[in-house]
């Protein structure tokens, strides 16, 4: 059975309750919810992480290795910062999508750059709960052509 990673980085639990102008009312439960649903739908085993913590979101994705067949990260404020994650997410050789809720290039200077996008398989931002689900499909979509080959 394809197994897939969803790691949620800090703060991401506030979601609903956090800048809703931004990221919107949905709670982090409800986009999880969502992604149960298409896992089911798909026939795929999910495990989904949230940790405020930069050396536990390194830790899952090195323990991740070999066990799971893709990964979608939202690092959050790690995007910006975590050289750690980003060496973690390099010792990986599944496809790794990179999802964030709101649109990082049209925010602030800071938060326009990603030090783990060039090292992962795609990048979806802008879209809400929504990023998530584009992101669900799009590795699914590289999971199913890498078992083609």
């Amino acid at each position: 059975m394809v197994k897939i990673l969803v790691i949620h980085g800090p703060n991401l639990n506030l979601l609903g309750i956090r800048e809703t102008e931004i990221y919107g009312n949905l709670a982090l439960k409800d986009i999880n919810k969502k992604l149960e649903d298409l896992a089911k739908k798909n026939g795929l085993d999910l495990e989904i992480i949230q940790s405020n913590h930069e050396g536990e979101i390194v830790e899952s994705i090195q323990k991740s290795r070999g066990r799971i067949d893709g990964l979608i990260i939202n690092p959050a404020a790690y995007t910006h910062t975590s050289i750690a994650i980003r060496d973690a997410l390099l010792a990986l050789d599944i496809p790794v999508v990179e999802v964030h809720l709101s649109n990082i290039f049209g925010r602030e200077e800071f938060r326009t750059k990603s030090l783990i996008s060039d090292v992962v398989s795609g990048h979806i931002s802008g879209f809400g709960p929504n990023s998530y689900i584009l992101g669900f499909h799009a590795l699914l979509e590289l999971i199913n052509r890498g078992k083609e080959k």
